[in-house]
């Protein structure tokens, strides 16, 4: 484990990413398998009881900065901690107003389908929502690379709130068929 650093470093560093949010998921997949392979504790089954619990932790780390780097929006609120921002989604909850009233609407949309028991029209609202988390993302990514730091926070903790809803219309559709 000579040749990995620290276990501070970032997740970048730990995988000799550049720190942006466009990743190429190939290199990502190929420097978690190389790191994976140094850190693995197999390797460490022989050694003492100090070098094992290092293995592990190192082994944690290593899968905790690949999911997180493997799943845009948590790269993205990673990225964001890493430039000093905090996405606060707790405290921030100010959001556009056109982008209010589209989760009203959303929220209202779920409420009727699952009144109505329309499975159909909570697939095709789930859809929708899938095709509007891409186009964000999307320029999710511009504001990242660019460095509009602060745009992409608010553009975090939109995309943060449609995967809520995602997840409630999983929820309502579970209900139904189940």
């Amino acid at each position: 484990m000579t040749s990995l650093s620290s276990l501070s470093d970032s997740h970048f560093v730990l995988f000799g990413l550049p720190e942006q949010f466009t990743i190429d998921a190939a290199t990502l997949d190929h420097a978690y398998r190389t790191v994976q392979a140094q850190v693995h504790p197999d390797r460490f089954a022989a050694a003492g009881d100090a070098q094992k619990r290092i293995a592990m932790q190192w082994a944690t780390r290593t899968n905790e900065a690949y999911q997180t780097l493997r799943d845009p929006l948590r790269r993205a609120k990673y990225l964001l901690h890493l430039r000093g921002i905090d996405v606060g989604i707790e405290s921030n909850t100010a959001m556009e107003p056109a982008f209010l009233m589209q989760q009203m609407e959303w929220r209202e949309a779920i409420e009727d389908a699952y009144r109505a028991k329309n499975v159909d029209a909570l697939d095709a609202l789930a859809a929708e929502l899938r095709d509007d988390e891409r186009v964000r993302v999307a320029k999710l990514v511009a504001l990242l690379d660019s460095g509009a730091n602060q745009p992409a926070a608010e553009a975090v903790r939109q995309l943060m709130f449609i995967e809520r809803v995602l997840h409630e219309i999983d929820v309502q559709i579970e209900r139904l068929e189940g």
